[in-house]
This record gives structure tokens, sequence and C-alpha cells, in this order.
């Protein structure tokens, strides 16, 4: 019975400690950082294309009612949660004013000034469009909506923004990375987990269609001229080809969440994230929604390589976060003499 109660209890606290490790753990802002840069930037481009039909999509005279709007989010006689700034905006100068509010809001995300003011401030812009049309709503929207909500949660201002770089001035020291954040790992984890489930039920989503099964799948997109940016047709000569490749799609999005986590697969996952998502972007006219994807998978990318990329510095001088490295100071400031763990109380030689 004491073995027993010794591995429950030694389980129990490998499970609590792990959970905390995964979950708490801090670490280095810049995988957050280079997140909101992109983020922000296709935030800033989705929007920015509403300015060509800005009256039709959503004046007082649109194509969809703002009652028509709200029908479609609650029935009559339901409470509607679905809120949008827009309701109360009866005028074309109105319109415009908020519209150019809210992309310099995206810019100002993208650039990392007041990033946590602007973070909140996207997000409610985000989902302020997609509940007044909800039938302009496809997966490049909710992708938006899902990053700028986590943006929220974490300090994605402390990496690779204007924020970060006028603290440093104001310290008058050299521009050192910001310290690790427990706060940052939050974000980052619930983006990892959040694409995990995107691509699981995508993969489930296609199992459920015979032409997936068949192998067919991808000759039905490269051939419907309607999603068609590049004539992929010259395809239906490599039958075999076309049948691997839809394969391949989907047993990768089935196991992602699973082959994601080690640091063994991992780097072979993302890989396969570049074509399915780029093949995507350029063969059926999604480019939006392909780099979005990417922007989310930026997320499993971890801070150390970011840093040594991007700005030639190791994750380790950000602090003691989860992929940092210590530094030779940080090493040499640890280690303690002979004559000092002598010393101590309890010390064993």
């Amino acid at each position: 019975m004491n073995l027993v109660r010794d591995y429950l209890r030694e389980l129990g606290r490998g499970a609590v400690g792990g959970w905390n490790r995964f979950w708490f753990a801090p670490t280095d802002p810049a995988t957050l950082g280079l997140i909101r840069i992109f983020a922000g930037a296709m935030l800033l481009y989705t929007h920015l294309v509403w300015s060509l039909a800005l009256s039709d999509f959503f004046g007082v005279d649109s194509w969809v009612s703002a009652e028509a709007a709200n029908l479609v989010s609650a029935p009559p006689g339901q409470v509607n949660y679905a809120w949008s700034y827009f309701w109360w905006i009866d005028s074309p100068a109105a319109l415009w004013a908020a519209h150019l509010l809210g992309l310099a809001v995206f810019a100002l995300l993208m650039l990392g000034l007041a990033s946590r003011v602007m973070s909140v401030l996207a997000f409610l812009i985000t989902v302020s469009y997609v509940n007044r049309v909800p039938g302009a709503l496809f997966g490049l929207d909710q992708i938006n909506g899902m990053l700028a909500m986590y943006l929220m949660i974490g300090p994605c201002g402390d990496a690779f923004s204007l924020d970060r770089r006028w603290a440093s001035r104001r310290r008058a020291g050299p521009g050192e990375p910001a310290p690790a954040s427990t706060s940052a790992n939050i974000a980052i984890r619930l983006i990892q987990i959040h694409m995990c489930v995107i691509y699981f039920f995508a993969a489930m989503g296609k199992l459920r269609g015979e032409s997936w099964w068949q192998g067919d799948a991808l000759w039905g997109s490269f051939a419907n001229l309607e999603y068609q940016s590049l004539d992929m047709t010259w395809m239906a000569a490599w039958p075999v080809a076309m049948a691997l490749f839809t394969q391949a799609t989907v047993y990768w999005e089935l196991f992602f969440c699973v082959l994601v986590w080690p640091r063994l697969t991992r780097p072979l996952m993302l890989a396969l994230a570049v074509p399915v998502h780029l093949g995507i972007a350029l063969c059926m006219g999604m480019m939006t929604f392909g780099l979005v994807m990417l922007i989310g998978c930026l997320s499993f990318v971890p801070p150390s390589l970011i840093r040594r990329l991007l700005s030639g510095r190791q994750a380790g001088e950000a602090g003691q976060g989860r992929g940092a490295r210590p530094t030779a100071k940080s090493s040499l400031a640890g280690r303690k003499s002979p004559e000092r763990r002598q010393s101590q109380p309890g010390a064993v030689r």
C-alpha cells in the first residue's frame, strides 16, 4: 500500500508541476512580439480593404441592414450578445471617422505603440466589423479575432516595438530585452492550443467527405475556377501525386496536435505548414488566409530562435524564461567558490 500511495503522490506532484510549468513558466516575449507585428499588419490590411465599399457594407443604406444583421446573430425574442459599435453609427461622416480610427489602431498595434491599450481596442474593433456583416465572416476573420484576443493577455509590446525602444531610451541604457513574463507564456500557450484545435477539427471535417478518402479532394479544388488563381490543371496528369498530397494534408492536420509538441517532430510539422498554407495562398487565391495561419503557427517557434534570427541575441539575455540560456555573467554569478560552499550550513562536500 505504501508503494501505491507513494506512486500516486509522485504522480500527482508530477502532473501539477508539469501543468504549472506549461502555463506559468516565465518566457521571453519575443515570439509574442513578432506575432503582434504580423497580426497587426494583417488586421490593418484586411480592414483597409473595406474602404473600397465601406458604405455598401456598413452604411445606413447598406446591403444588409443593422436590423437584419441582428437577426442573424439572435432570432426575435432572444438576447443578442453580438456587440458592435456600428449599431450606433448613423451618418457617413461618423462611419468614415470610426473606420479611419480603427485603421490607426491597427497600425499602432503593428508598430507597438501603447501596445496594451491598442491590443484591447484592436480586438473590440475586429469583433465590431465581424458582427456587423456576419454574411462576410470567413476563416480569415476568425483567425484575426483569435490572434487579437490573445494579444490582449500578454505583454505583446515588450519585444520589437516602439514601446520597448522608448523605454530603453528613458533608462539611458543599452536596449536590453524585456524580462521573462508569465502572461507572455499564457498568451502563447493559448494560441498554440487554439491552433491545435483548429487543425484537428479541420481534419475531422475532411474525413467526413468521400473525396478526401478517395484522394481527389485537392484536384477538386484545383479544377474549381472560382478559387483558381494559378492554373494547376496540369496536375491531372499526375493522379498518384494528387492522391498523395491529399492524404498527406489530412494526416498532417490530424496529427498536428500531437506531433507539434515534441522537440524532435516540431520542426517537421512547422516545415510542412509552409507548403500547405502557401499552397492554399498561391493556388486557391486565399493569400491572406494562408498567411494568417502561418502567423498562428509562429507561436510554436521558440523565442531563442527568433532573437537569434532577428537581433542576433540569445534569449537568455531576457531572463530565465522558457527556452532561455544563461549568459556568461549570470552563470559566473550563480557559481559558488568551494570556500563559500563549505561555510554554508548543511553543505556537503
